[in-house]
């Protein structure tokens, strides 16, 4: 029955969808280790001008060309970062203010208190962010999105998930499709399959992507008892 919903899900969410924008998926390979899947849409030259750099574990964005830059504040950002043992990954900045109060000893929740959406009307695209927890076992999914009374006022929505089946994983992505202004992510994470290996999933979702919308993707894959990592990435454009 999982198996039978993710890949309806995969086919009319992603396949399908010509823009998702940022996605995040949350969950288990096969052999129970832990994955995370986060990628990068864009339809503006600026949007589109990033690749996904992996520096001592940290994933982070960067100019693809540097000269064609306009608007760094919302682009450029670490994307993963980790506090011991708990692995975090957003679409944002934000990625620093959960990793600085997990270090605190903060929780997930507590970390994006005094978070919002982003500032980019008329868009007002949600921060979407998520955290593995592999001394808990659990994993986190949050997005901030726009309040229908006002611009500057965010919902929260928060996700736990004690359980994932080997093989799935749950995804929450900004937007629903594209559009003008682009409509924000409706409804609860989803769920989608993780097959095979860090390098399998990694083709996997590259494959489902728009061809003309795709920029980057990244798969960290964490071992469910040493908590060695592998990090694959997958880049429209080359650095300049």
């Amino acid at each position: 029955m999982s198996v039978d919903l993710a890949v309806k899900n995969v086919r009319e969410r992603i396949e399908e969808n010509p823009y998702p924008g940022r996605g995040i998926v949350l969950g288990r390979s096969g052999d129970g280790a832990w994955v995370q899947v986060y990628w990068i849409m864009g339809r503006s030259d600026n949007s589109r001008n990033r690749i996904f750099v992996c520096e001592d574990g940290v994933v982070r964005t960067e100019a693809a060309d540097p000269s064609k830059v306009e608007d760094p504040s919302l682009i450029i950002y670490n994307a993963m970062r980790a506090s011991g043992h708990q692995f975090v990954v957003s679409n944002g900045v934000q990625t620093d203010a959960i990793w600085a109060a997990l270090e605190a000893g903060e929780s997930f929740a507590d970390s994006l208190s005094q978070w919002h959406h982003e500032p980019d009307a008329p868009n007002f695209t949600p921060r979407i962010s998520g955290c593995t927890d592999v001394d808990a076992q659990v994993q986190w999914l949050s997005i901030l999105k726009k309040s229908p009374f006002s611009d500057v006022a965010s919902e929260r929505h928060f996700f736990r998930f004690d359980e994932v089946e080997p093989g799935m994983g749950y995804a929450i992505t900004t937007y629903c499709g594209d559009g003008d202004p682009l409509p924000s992510f409706e409804g609860t994470p989803y769920l989608l399959s993780l097959p095979g290996s860090a390098d399998d999933i990694a083709d996997h979702f590259w494959s489902k992507l728009n061809r003309d919308n795709r920029i980057s993707l990244a798969v960290r894959r964490i071992e469910s008892k040493s908590g060695e990592l592998q990090i694959v990435i997958k880049n429209r454009y080359s650095q300049i």
